[in-house]
């Protein structure tokens, strides 16, 4: 069986990946999901570490294609939504976009071990496989250990987490709305990426509420701060 890293670019997987190299244990391969949607900090990240280190890295390419592609133009093929078209916006309860990374990690992998980059605050979040390997929790580093190890290594993502406390997908729904406000203020061509991709989808952004009406609110936010200055 190799040993796999599932590499998303954020701390505690970066954290988990050199930690495991300075204390030596075994590293076959580092493999990295591009759903074509993270922000341009966490690809400078990944593109840095991928040549930093002496592993093999996998960018791994979706079956079939990018995010863009799930959301709007997959034909579902089983259940009682067959034959419908994209899988819409993802929802706490329909994290499509997780497991169609997962997926991508497992395809030609599944007698692997896989070494997942959960904290140990996070620990709720572990699965009963006994392919996958959590050292994050075996060595009991916390979400701020693994955040403080990588800003020790020189890893900043351009102040990326001093603005965000996730720094998953930009166009996430989960996202807090002062997060998501965010990338509303500072990254307009990725904003403007999201209010195209919510025109093609037959689920909101979230439960009730699209994200013309989002930016509505931000823009109201915005007008009532000018006025208080």
């Amino acid at each position: 069986m190799k040993h796999i890293v599932s590499f998303s670019g954020g701390k505690d997987s970066t954290a988990m990946l050199f930690m495991m190299i300075e204390i030596g244990m075994p590293i076959d391969e580092v493999v990295f999901v591009d759903l074509g949607v993270e922000f341009p900090e966490m690809l400078e990240h990944i593109d840095k570490v991928r040549f930093m280190i002496d592993v093999p890295f996998t960018v791994e390419i979706p079956n079939r294609g990018d995010f863009e592609y799930w959301m709007t133009q997959h034909v579902k093929t089983k259940g009682d939504n067959r034959g419908k078209i994209g899988y819409g916006w993802s929802d706490i309860g329909n994290r499509w976009c997780t497991k169609i990374k997962t997926d991508s990690i497992d395809r030609g992998r599944r007698r692997d071990y896989s070494y997942q980059g959960i904290a140990a605050d996070e620990s709720h979040r572990m699965q009963d496989d006994e392919r996958n390997r959590y050292p994050l929790i075996e060595w009991g580093m916390t979400e701020r250990d693994c955040l403080e190890y990588c800003y020790s290594l020189g890893f900043h993502w351009r102040g990326l987490y001093e603005r965000r406390r996730r720094v998953s997908c930009y166009l996430c729904p989960l996202q807090s709305l002062p997060e998501l406000k965010m990338v509303w203020r500072d990254y307009p061509e990725l904003w403007a990426n999201m209010k195209r991709l919510d025109k093609m989808s037959h689920r909101t952004f979230r439960p009730g509420m699209t994200l013309d009406q989002i930016e509505q609110r931000f823009i109201e936010e915005s007008k009532q701060l000018t006025l208080k200055l």
